[in-house]
């Protein structure tokens, strides 16, 4: 854990520091996802996918829905911020990265800084280094870049700081986003070495607290902040187990073993509980992914005499296909150490959707989890709790309903889109809103029985997360960002 004075401020950054205080003492009063003004915070997920609205909006996307406005967009995977009637994203192009504010009302672009990286970070097939979502206190917004780090810009565009972090030994890339707490900008990069959660001064972009997280191998999971008994939590699911930290000084309160080896989904509080899925390959007994004991693959594979297992001496198999995040030194060959990291890894990894309970210390693993449930669970999209009911998408459509008090299931049911998904599901106005990789919006009756209302295909690949605001139903695709609001009768 890392502890900073905090240095004399710049003029323009003492100006946000005095805002900051401002917010602090008045506080968030409406969803994040519904909208965001002056004082208000905005991050990804940060009422988990709920927006409460007045408005009614669309049962679908075709004859039912109004397209307001599109606004042609360069690619990226983050989800649309909105800041009172702007709107933050951040794209991709040209090997250029870039923070992009809109109208929301006209989505005409007000403005575009370019972010100053030297490089582009290496990034998964169907990824993108614009993958976090940008944060906002209301009075600025913080972006993140694996390839560079985090940058805070007022609502006009004027860079006020920037924190050099990235890029991180990661060939996927980073994804995790900031949140927005007390002043505090939180982010958690789990990445194959140096893993770390870190709280960042909005006012001035120095450091309050640092702490390392060894053992986290690679995750894309955004922290949730959670209040309990008074105090803030950061929640943070990584792999095999989610922690929680305590906000004002980094400290670990809690974790939670039980979880996959790889986490992209985000932690959801609701109703007095955070739940969490994940999913990952040979995280399920029936189809384990193991690793021999380091001393019988020497016999088979250390060609060399060596006592390290080098990649070209491997023909097929597990350990190959994941030979980088295996090779933590990145020295080409395999030693003991790093080979029995990786065989715990898979050997612990669990595939479950859980339910905890708030109030534990330490390890809570036997006495607070209400319930786990380990059929239909998504790979990337985050849990959605709605009304006492949790939602979750699974790659080819297949959608789960359970009882969100006891993990009963309540229904499964297909969307009718053989495809990935990517983007977390959002509710909204008794409905429940999937976006498939595909292109395909799907609406359902939220409810504890089954009921798909329609489905719309906007032919333009969906990897953001929908939101909701003031009636209007936004959707970001590869190619641009659109605003929906339901049909007047």
């Amino acid at each position: 854990m890392l502890h900073r004075p905090t240095p004399p401020f710049l003029p323009a950054a003492l100006l946000l520091a005095v805002v900051l205080l401002e917010t602090m003492l008045v506080g968030p009063t409406a969803s994040a996802e519904e909208s965001t003004s002056a004082g208000e915070t905005a991050y990804f997920r940060k009422q988990g996918g709920v927006a409460a609205t007045s408005r009614a909006l669309p049962e679908d996307l075709g004859e039912g829905a109004r397209q307001v406005w599109r606004t042609e967009l360069p690619s990226g995977h983050s989800t649309p911020t909105i800041v009172g009637d702007r709107i933050f994203l951040t794209t991709f192009a040209d090997d250029e990265l870039a923070t992009v504010a809109l109208d929301r009302n006209s989505g005409e672009q007000l403005w575009r800084q370019v972010c100053p990286a030297k490089s582009i970070e290496s990034f998964h097939g169907t990824g993108s280094p614009a993958a976090a979502t940008v944060a906002s206190n209301g009075e600025a917004v913080f972006a993140f870049f694996g390839s560079y780090g985090l940058l805070c810009y007022d609502l006009d565009g004027q860079l006020l700081w920037d924190k050099p972090l990235g890029p991180f030994q990661d060939e996927f890339g980073a994804a995790s986003s900031p949140v927005f707490a007390d002043g505090k900008v939180i982010l958690n990069e789990d990445h194959d070495v140096d893993s770390f959660l870190i709280a960042i001064d909005a006012a001035t972009g120095k450091t309050v607290w640092k702490t390392e997280r060894p053992g986290f191998t690679r995750s894309y999971s955004t922290p949730a902040v959670w209040e309990v008994e008074g105090r803030k939590q950061v929640v943070v699911a990584g792999a095999l187990a989610l922690m929680a930290y305590d906000l004002d000084t980094g400290s670990i309160v809690w974790q939670v073993r039980g979880l996959s080896r790889l986490v992209d989904g985000t932690p959801v509080i609701a109703d007095g509980h955070v739940f969490i899925a994940s999913w990952s390959t040979g995280g399920d007994e029936s189809s384990r992914i193991s690793m021999e004991p380091f001393a019988d693959a020497l016999q088979t594979y250390d060609k060399n005499g060596d006592d390290r297992i080098a990649k070209e001496e491997l023909t097929t198999g597990p350990v190959l296909a994941r030979f980088f995040r295996i090779d933590l030194n990145q020295d080409g060959a395999l030693d003991k150490k790093e080979w029995q990291s990786h065989a715990r890894v898979f050997e612990q990894a669990q595939n479950a959707a859980l339910a905890v309970r708030a109030g534990g210390r330490g390890d809570i693993t036997d006495t607070h989890v209400a319930w786990t449930y380990r059929r239909g669970l998504p790979v990337v999209p985050s849990p959605l709790v709605y009304d006492g009911v949790m939602y979750l998408v699974k790659d080819g459509g297949m959608i789960t309903a359970l009882d969100a008090a006891t993990g009963d299931l309540l229904y499964q049911g297909r969307s009718g889109v053989s495809s990935s998904y990517y983007a977390s599901p959002i509710a909204a106005d008794g409905k429940v809103y999937l976006a498939s990789r595909s292109g395909v919006v799907t609406v359902l009756n939220a409810g504890r029985e089954w009921q798909r209302l329609s489905s719309h295909d906007l032919g333009e690949r969906i990897t953001a997360t929908p939101v909701v605001c003031d009636g209007g139903l936004y959707v970001r695709t590869e190619a641009a960002l659109y605003r929906f609001e339901r049909k007047s009768e």
